[in-house]
């Protein structure tokens, strides 16, 4: 299989190892249902000769496949020199699927529902989180078509980011537990309505000639 990549794609380095591991997060995630890695597998293995029959070229294109199969399902066996790199490319996959549904999360749930997230420590940890985060987020700016799709990425990033680090995060909404109690500035502003509705039905009296209080 790596032979096979190096000579698709000559311009990529990558080891053996490493496109293993990839080769196994894709199946396992089902990013492809079966009919798409068939149509895949067809493109990505070249027939030897072009001229070749479709008979002759079949027997050749089932043996890279098995050889292709094989080398998926082959345990990987890390050595010490690259298991740096392969945990720190398993944990980018885990932080991008976890911003991935955040993101979704995020744009189903009414702005109201939304959980309250705390606020977090600036630690090394966590700043070496969002910085591992905001270059995914590009794709995801570049693609929003306003604000309230942009607040949602936004948001959902954050939330990515609480969950990524385990921080505690508030399951209820923002409108329960405060909804019936109403703010000191929120009671002035209905005495102005009511103080604002009694002075125009006083004018509208006044303009039908009713001048009695």
């Amino acid at each position: 299989m790596h032979r096979l990549f190096a000579e698709l794609e000559p311009s990529l380095t990558v080891t053996e190892k490493n496109l293993a591991v990839r080769v196994r997060y894709i199946l396992r995630s089902n990013i492809f249902d079966v009919a798409e890695l068939e149509r895949l597998r067809r493109e990505a293995v070249p027939s030897s000769d072009e001229n070749a029959t479709a008979e002759d070229a079949a027997p050749q294109i089932v043996e890279q496949l098995v050889n292709v199969d094989a080398a998926v399902n082959t345990p990987v066996v890390v050595d010490s020199n690259d298991d740096g790199t392969v945990a720190q490319e398993l944990e980018l996959e885990h932080m991008r699927s976890t911003l991935e549904e955040a993101i979704v999360e995020t744009r189903s749930t009414p702005l109201e529902n939304r959980p309250r997230l705390p606020r977090i420590a600036l630690s090394k940890r966590n700043r070496a989180v969002v910085r591992a985060l905001n270059p995914m987020l590009v794709t995801y700016l570049e693609a929003s078509r306003d604000l309230c799709e942009t607040d949602s990425i936004l948001f959902g990033a954050a939330l990515a980011v609480c969950r990524i680090i385990g921080a505690k995060i508030s399951t209820t909404g923002r409108d329960t537990g405060q909804s019936s109690a109403i703010s000191a500035w929120g009671r002035r502003i209905e005495e102005r309505i009511a103080k604002a509705r009694a002075l125009i039905g006083e004018l509208i009296c006044f303009r039908s000639g009713n001048n009695r209080p």
